[in-house]
């Protein structure tokens, strides 16, 4: 115990070294981001399992295992590769400016979510939808675009559900697979019945009546 609390008090004062806060705020970030993608990714990958995917309860369990892995690493990887660029080039200008952020985050973007495959695609796609949000307003706070003088909301929303139901019926390959699934289980599969326990309590027949 003696010993434990020696290595404890050790681990304390290094962390309140200022010197070395720099890099212990990369290890940090590295620990948050493996904590933050494995609580997001979890329960979305058991919602989605569980409501789309076949197979055994091994290989659902396992999916959701697998998912949970990678979209907690990358994040990990990518807050540890930013933050550890943006300690970088603050120590080599001597000050921070708005351009390391961005420069840090392509460089990071694209050494760990440049692979084209589910769970970096919903990511980018996360993002890509906060963005243009962002932006929006952005835009209207420097001026660039007049204030609306109604709240523009409604019409995004319209247009935004028009656009995908029409992706969604005419070009459906188009969409992501995950939003596929949602859509067709939504607007397809209320489509087809037989009787009142696949209309009421069930989405489709199990047996083969």
């Amino acid at each position: 115990r003696a010993l434990l609390r020696a290595l404890l008090r050790a681990a304390n004062a290094l962390l309140q070294q200022r010197r070395y806060r720099a890099a212990l705020a990369v290890l940090k970030g590295f620990r948050n981001g493996a904590v933050y993608g494995a609580k997001i990714r979890a329960p979305h990958a058991l919602v989605m399992t569980f409501l789309f995917k076949s197979g055994s309860l091994r290989e659902k369990l396992k999916s959701i295992a697998q998912a949970t892995y990678t979209h907690s690493w990358n994040l990990a990887c990518f807050v540890f590769t930013y933050k550890g660029l943006m300690a970088l080039q603050s120590r080599l200008q001597g000050k921070k400016i708005p351009f390391h952020s961005f420069f840090a985050a392509c460089i990071g973007g694209w050494l760990v979510f440049g692979e084209n495959n589910p769970i970096n695609s919903q990511i980018i796609m996360y993002l890509l939808s906060r963005i243009l949000f962002g932006l929006s307003r952005l835009a209207v706070e420097k001026g660039y675009v007049p204030q609306p003088k109604q709240d523009p909301f409604p019409l995004v929303a319209a247009l935004i559900w028009g656009t995908v139901l029409w992706l969604f019926e005419y070009h459906r390959q188009t969409l992501q697979p995950s939003l596929q699934s949602s859509m067709t289980y939504l607007y397809d599969d209320s489509n087809v019945w037989h009787d009142i326990s696949d209309f009421l309590i069930y989405n489709k027949r199990t047996d083969s009546k």
